[in-house]
């Protein structure tokens, strides 16, 4: 029998927590909206040469007119004296083979944005004929040739990082010493699989295909130009591997599963202990004994050098405590293995010559650990050319976009930190670059980085080249995400490029003056002394450099290296005065820029052309010159530029504003605390508003006319009302990150 009391009770109370959870769900919805709410959609279009924010005028073209690029002492220059600087990407894999109507587009998107430079990366695997490793095949060469036309016809340059280990093909088994062995090797990064990687930088006979691949490529014949690449300027750098070394901590793996070339590491060190000592006794006497595991010798040639960059940022650290030289065998092993990846750059480096390539030549652009495998890593680097490194920040559980942790600290809390850190390895007569970079999502504040690398490192540093990692599209993603994390193509990098292309290509922010230089003596190296503690920490792909001077040296003027150079040492004693240890405020050397870190964090550029903040403002008021900026904003990156090629702000007739602070995708959820990523959302990317008041400081005349213009920089027929030179942009009203000023005679 039915109790239709006591079901009425059930249903009501059923009723009644479907009620709350409805209500539960729409505070739910509000709480996120009221996050969200006045989030705008970012809607890219065609950045039309008519467009505000289009670069490609700025860019000096065609690429190679001024002939090769090389460098003196410090500095990029080309063949007839013009000095230059590169602000480019990074297009990887497969993509540099794309159909020609693609590459067309691609090369518009770049220089629309003022890119004028392109690292090829890892492109050669499948693009051989499938049987030689260091045979081209025609059918894909003619879309490169196509592509690199393009490229060069825009003004954009383009280099070679083109060995990211040498896989084997089944016509190198008659050419290596133990084709099965290396063909079978298994790496902790899969890619790697079957490749030379590590090993090639001591085994001669992997070396020779290496350097056969390159000078194939250098002979042939660009049909578009009719140039061989050997013979085209526009191909600015050629890298003989990217991040490897023979310090490279895979290797020691990598050597278990390719014993034969084990054994030849080991006779090859072997030979240089007998050159150096003679005979077994006075190996044994100088290494006293202890540097030698029981069962090797100089009889048996199996003596191991011990080639992982591990074990010597360990044994250099603990002698560092001990305030003793390293164990001679230590120091024996280190600088072996330094002459052996010598050689090897040595070899090839002849061999790209012989071809009549004029260009700049890139060791490799990884960096080995800590100590004394660091410094002649970065020695063998300055010998075979310019020093490039990589570094990365931000992330988190991997390089795809993924629920779960999150490294949401911001740089600008931390002078010198992150991505700026990777300049303590500048070497003062050589050029420096950083070919890969990126600020990686699901930080938050991914908009820093490119103002970092472009004020700090750019300018204040002097380096001389950036190639932000990656862009494998020819347009904006529809997420913030791309197939991974890493993303020139999302509106938190591309979106900041004209302006700060703008400011790079104007020289708008002056060099410091080295304020500490550090000499290393190899001969010490050789001996066990390093008197460098600099530090290197890593997770994957992002590292930490911390030296033994304050990381907020880098924010105050140039910090260097030399090498062998001992009356180039120089500590400026007075730089104290540039650092407001009480207010935590750091100004640089030349007066530019000034980095406040008291809270979370920010810097102010104050250049002719160029005025901005970047980081966390908290509403104050900020005079950079005639112009003043505020906002209300907890972060932001405002930058006012100048759209006429050397006319500063003070008398420019039209001016840019970009405004950028944080992008999601919609639906994309993290915890309270900002440390985990609850939910990935899709598209379309939301843009923060950004709020910012401006007042420009004129001479008497007419007020001048703020266009709003939309994403691609173009205007929408909306202004923006001025009040005595006073403009106040509220990009939640016009929805739009680009704003132009226009003053009319």
């Amino acid at each position: 029998m039915i109790n239709r009391n006591k079901t009425s009770f059930y249903l009501k109370k059923l009723q009644m927590k479907i009620v709350s959870l409805w209500l539960l769900l729409i505070c739910f919805e509000e709480s996120y909206s009221q996050h969200n709410q006045h989030w705008f959609a970012f809607k890219p279009g065609i950045n039309k040469t008519t467009s505000a924010i289009n670069m490609s005028q700025w860019l000096d073209k065609p690429a190679g007119r001024h002939g090769f690029l090389q460098y003196r002492g410090k500095d990029f220059v080309f063949e007839d004296g013009t000095k230059t600087k590169f602000w480019g990407v990074n297009i990887a894999s497969n993509c540099p083979f794309v159909k020609e109507e693609e590459a067309t587009r691609w090369t518009n998107f770049m220089a629309g944005y003022g890119i004028n430079a392109v690292r090829f990366h890892k492109f050669t695997w499948e693009a051989t004929d499938g049987i030689h490793s260091t045979q081209l095949t025609n059918a894909k060469w003619k879309n490169f040739d196509f592509f690199c036309n393009e490229l060069r016809n825009a003004g954009i340059y383009y280099s070679w990082s083109h060995i990211y280990g040498h896989r084997l093909l089944a016509a190198d088994s008659s050419r290596v010493l133990a084709y099965r062995e290396v063909a079978g090797t298994k790496f902790p990064w899969s890619h790697l699989n079957g490749s030379t990687a590590g090993i090639v930088n001591f085994a001669e006979d992997l070396q020779a295909l290496n350097i056969e691949l390159t000078v194939n490529m250098l002979n042939h014949i660009n049909p578009q130009t009719g140039l061989r690449y050997a013979d085209d300027p526009a191909l600015n750098f050629i890298e003989l591997q990217n991040e490897d070394n023979i310090f490279w901590g895979a290797i020691e793996e990598t050597l278990k599963q390719t014993p034969t070339y084990r054994k030849l590491l080991c006779r090859q060190f072997s030979d240089w202990l007998r050159k150096k000592y003679g005979t077994q006794e006075n190996l044994m006497a100088a290494w006293k004994q202890q540097g030698l595991p029981a069962g090797e010798s100089l009889e048996q040639n199996n003596i191991y050098p011990k080639p992982n960059h591990g074990y010597f940022s360990y044994e250099t650290e603990q002698a560092q405590k001990k305030g003793k030289p390293l164990p001679l065998d230590v120091a024996d092993r280190a600088t072996f293995l330094y002459e052996a990846q010598l050689h090897f750059y040595q070899r090839f480096t002849a061999a790209i010559r012989a071809t009549g390539y004029k260009g700049v030549i890139v060791g490799s652009c990884w960096q080995a650990g800590s100590g004394i495998a660091h410094f002649y890593n970065l020695f063998a680097d300055y010998n075979a050319g310019v020093i490039d490194r990589h570094n990365y920040s931000g992330g988190g559980t991997g390089h795809q976009l993924t629920t779960g942790k999150v490294d949401n600290e911001a740089m600008v809390a931390m002078p010198g930190s992150g991505l700026l850190s990777t300049g303590f390895q500048q070497v003062a007569d050589r050029p420096f670059q950083i070919s890969e970079w990126m600020a990686l999502i699901p930080n938050q504040w991914t908009a820093e980085s490119s103002p970092i690398i472009a004020a700090y490192g750019m300018g204040l540093q002097g380096w001389d080249a950036s190639y932000a990692f990656a862009m494998d599209y020819d347009h904006f993603t529809p997420t913030i995400q791309s197939h991974g994390v890493y993303n020139v193509t999302s509106p938190t990098q591309l979106a900041l490029y004209p302006a700060l292309a703008s400011m790079i290509y104007n020289n708008d922010i002056k060099e410091g003056e080295t304020i500490l230089n550090r000499n290393i003596d190899t001969n010490d190296l050789k001996r066990g002394i390093v008197n460098i503690t600099d530090k290197t920490t890593q997770q994957a792909d992002v590292k930490q450099f911390d030296a033994e001077v304050p990381a907020q040296l880098l924010a105050v003027g140039k910090t260097t290296l030399s090498f062998n150079n001992p009356a180039s040492e120089k500590r400026l004693d007075n730089y104290h005065r540039f650092i407001d240890s009480v207010g935590k405020i750091i100004t640089s050397v030349t007066g530019q820029l000034v980095w406040n870190y008291s809270g979370k964090g920010c810097f102010t550029i104050n250049a002719p052309c160029t005025k901005g903040i970047v980081g966390f403002i908290d509403s104050r008021i900020f005079q950079l010159g005639e112009i003043s900026l505020q906002t209300t904003n907890d972060f932001a990156v405002i930058l006012v530029t100048s759209l006429q090629q050397k006319t500063p702000l003070a008398t420019a007739k039209k001016i840019l504003v970009t405004v950028m602070a944080r992008a999601e995708n919609t639906g994309m959820q993290y915890n309270d605390t900002q440390s985990k990523l609850l939910q990935l959302g899709t598209a379309p990317i939301l843009l923060e508003p950004v709020e910012v008041t401006l007042n420009i400081k004129r001479k008497k005349g007419k007020s001048p006319t703020v266009y709003v213009l939309d994403h691609s920089g173009n205007r929408t027929g909306e202004t923006i009302a001025v009040t005595k030179n006073t403009v106040y942009i509220d990009s939640k009203i016009y929805k739009t990150m680009y704003y132009e000023i226009e003053f009319k005679k």
